[in-house]
């Protein structure tokens, strides 16, 4: 145990009094029984157990193990310490980072069992009722994640600091998997006017029918291909600027309260957009998508175009970089002449391990259908630019992931000092 002060000390047991003054009325009951206190919180034995069982599920060993608990009743203890640092601090996260984080974990869940509804299932209440329940948890654990961040994000290792870890460790380290430095020229198929204007008409009748009377909700629920928001009505919560594609925000950010946009296009489809709430740079709306659906004239049309790339490029009319700096629409790489970067073999997805399996190095691959999202994708081509057969850890070829474990390994250090100077400053107490 460690005090702060003599008060704190005072303050924590008035604290422990109160809590089981109010408790005493089920003195007959079974109670659940503190585990552990830090500052002002209480970490309950059904907690210990519950996160014991998360973690011993995930690694597949038994979660009766002494080591274990003790090691995840650390783990809860570091969060509440690095989380009572961060109120003293006056760390603060806003309603729209908290909404915003909230929606993106219910995305989460949504795909992990199918539906919204399924979610509900799951959790016995509505959606609403575990937004209401998930605030408190994710509040303080953005509160965290800005204070680790503030402390942590900017430590690097140095040119020394990386040769002395490799010096220490090379032997630990032992063989270093096959890896692959690629490159790739990305193209989006291409609707002709035509298609694109049958869509258009959909997406327009879809709007004159919520003007004359249709509720919004049901017509998202009914029409929207965005299946992230269609099932919650189209309503895709707060949102800062710089989230959704320019064509969406150019036009939902000249919304008033309640508003409904002309038809939009970006380059998922067609949005009718209706502004729900604005506050400041952050946006709640709600959208309904149209896709407009490919057909085979432009795949063909996209493989082509490929296939004419690929064929300049062997005949030596210029190189993959100059080329995918001109043709690529991967936006991210196109501007580094396509490079996406070099993995290890085992890091890389079935779509691209396909793509360079065979491929030898210096050469092209033919067009490939890339997918990547549900219902979008592309296709590339990719070029093998080095393959790097396993080997023991060396320093030179190695180096990118070499200085990155350097790296975690200073910030693990760092973070070690910082928790055990919180611990000499804020209450906590183990009672098992």
């Amino acid at each position: 145990m460690r005090l702060k002060s003599k008060k704190n000390k005072i303050m924590k047991k008035i604290i422990l009094l109160a809590f089981l003054f109010s408790v005493s009325s089920y003195s007959q009951e079974i109670l659940d029984k503190i585990v552990a206190v830090v500052d002002n919180e209480f970490i309950l034995k059904s907690e210990l157990e519950f996160q014991t069982n998360m973690v011993a599920a995930q690694r597949k060993i038994d979660p009766n193990s002494p080591d274990l608990q003790r090691q995840v009743l650390n783990a809860i203890i570091e969060e509440k310490l690095i989380y009572a640092q961060a109120n003293f601090d006056s760390i603060m996260v806003s309603d729209e980072e908290i909404a915003s984080r909230i929606d993106y974990q219910l995305n989460v869940f949504k795909q992990q069992y199918g539906s919204i509804e399924k979610v509900e299932q799951m959790y016995g209440m509505s959606i609403e009722k575990i937004k209401r329940e998930l605030r408190d948890e994710v509040r303080k654990s953005l509160m965290i994640q800005k204070l680790q961040e503030k402390n942590f994000a900017t430590v690097e290792a140095s040119k020394r600091e990386v040769e002395t870890f490799f010096s220490n460790y090379k032997d630990s380290l032992g063989v270093i998997p096959e890896k692959v430095k690629i490159s790739h020229i990305y193209r989006n198929p291409k609707a002709s006017a035509a298609n694109k204007d049958k869509y258009r008409q959909f997406a327009r009748a879809i709007l004159d029918s919520i003007k004359n009377g249709s509720d919004f909700a049901e017509m998202a629920k009914k029409y929207s291909e965005d299946p992230g928001s269609a099932v919650q009505g189209g309503d895709l919560g707060f949102v800062k600027r710089g989230v959704f594609y320019p064509e969406f925000e150019a036009a939902a950010f000249t919304l008033e309260a309640n508003q409904i946009s002309d038809i939009v296009e970006s380059p998922v489809g067609y949005h009718i957009i209706q502004m729900l709430e604005r506050r400041g740079e952050s946006i709640k709306t709600r959208h309904i998508l149209i896709k407009i659906k490919l057909d085979e004239q432009a795949d063909l049309k996209t493989i082509g175009f490929l296939t004419d790339v690929r064929d300049s490029i062997v005949r030596k009319f210029g190189s993959f970089s100059d080329y995918a700096k001109k043709y690529s629409e991967d936006n991210d790489t196109a501007p580094f002449g396509g490079d996406l970067g070099t993995f290890f073999i085992g890091q890389i997805d079935k779509q691209l391990l396909d793509a360079v399996a065979k491929l030898k190095e210096g050469e092209i691959g033919f067009p490939r259908r890339i997918e990547y999202s549900e219902g979008n994708y592309g296709y590339h081509i990719v070029y093998l630019e080095k393959r790097i057969p396993q080997h023991l850890a060396n320093l030179d070829i190695d180096y990118p992931e070499i200085k990155k474990l350097a790296e975690d390994y200073k910030k693990q250090k760092k973070y070690s000092e910082w928790i055990e100077k919180l611990k000499e400053k804020i209450y906590w107490d183990v009672r098992i």
